[in-house]
């Protein structure tokens, strides 16, 4: 089990930049790939990006070359910057964890542990 708390959400203009963070606790050697979703009102839970153990990233198409991950082991605290906004990047911003290898545009299905979200809202 890993406990997942995002935080870093706000509301902001297009063009400008958030960063959130998503802290870890538990056991969390256990997990693989660490994955950052996002969720818009009326729409299914999609895929932004992951980060493995070796801290190799993928992107969506979507926010590839505005948003980067990364990740402090020190701290157990991954990190999803995000620049250049846009309002469709509006959404309720989530981070998740599982034990099995990253996977581009993967379903959220296979990711186990959720945090509860942190709130994005571009204008």
């Amino acid at each position: 089990h890993v406990q997942l708390v995002e935080s870093g959400g706000g509301s902001v203009q297009a063009g400008e930049s958030l960063r959130l963070s998503c802290s870890a606790s538990g056991l969390i050697y256990k997990w693989v790939c660490w994955g950052w979703f996002r969720q818009a009102p009326g729409k299914e839970r999609e895929w932004v990006s992951s980060i493995n153990t070796s801290e190799e990233t993928d992107y969506a198409d979507s926010v590839a070359g505005r948003f980067t991950a990364s990740r402090d082991n020190a701290k157990n605290t991954l990190f999803l910057q995000m620049n250049s906004l846009k309002p469709d990047d509006t959404a309720m911003y989530y981070c998740a964890a599982t034990l099995r290898k990253c996977l581009s545009a993967p379903s959220p299905g296979i990711y186990n542990q959720w945090g509860q979200g942190t709130q994005v809202t571009v204008s």
